[in-house]
């Protein structure tokens, strides 16, 4: 019983090896890309974060003209008689309500465009990656997150992110 085990470990071990070796020789190139370095360093994620940046200080902008409005309203209330006073705070309630809703509303605006250009980008960036494998004649190009170990040799980040911000040059004008 003992030596039928060993001769079956001796048999996958021997296996094993012997797919190893078929896989490398007819598998071809194998590479990994940072793809968060890739997309932190395209030049489209710069443009747009900033884009998103300045969109973001006009909703604060305008939030802050609110906000000021009711501080405003709040020292007038100190100046008015009692049935004044009843009328003005049910005002600044609707207002601080409205500043609510505005809130809500503008960080699911930015947050959602925000989605929406990063799956956009990703996609660009796999289609890039896609066709330069093809290009290239790469067999497996995989993400460095799942990489335990791999020769820079390997590593394609630095000309992905060349090709991405190239075409992406080329396409905006920038």
């Amino acid at each position: 019983m003992r030596f039928r085990n060993v001769i079956v470990i001796i048999a996958l071990v021997v296996l094993f090896i012997g797919a190893g070796n078929v896989f490398a020789e007819s598998q071809g190139k194998i590479g990994y890309i940072d793809l968060s370095r890739s997309f932190d360093e395209y030049q489209k994620t710069k443009d747009f974060d900033k884009e998103l940046e300045a969109k973001g200080d006009m909703k604060q902008k305008e939030r802050e003209k609110v906000v000021q409005e009711i501080r405003n309203m709040r020292e007038e209330l100190e100046l008015m008689n009692k049935s004044s006073r009843e009328k003005k705070e049910l005002d600044i309630e609707a207002k601080i309500k409205s500043l609510q809703d505005f809130d809500q509303e503008a960080k699911l605006d930015l947050t959602k465009e925000r989605d929406n250009m990063v799956k956009d980008i990703l996609k660009e960036m796999s289609d890039v990656i896609k066709e330069y494998g093809e290009k290239n004649e790469y067999s497996i190009i995989v993400n460095d997150r799942v990489l335990l170990y791999g020769d820079h040799g390997m590593d394609l980040t630095n000309e992905i992110i060349k090709i991405l911000n190239d075409k992406y040059k080329n396409v905006s004008g920038k």
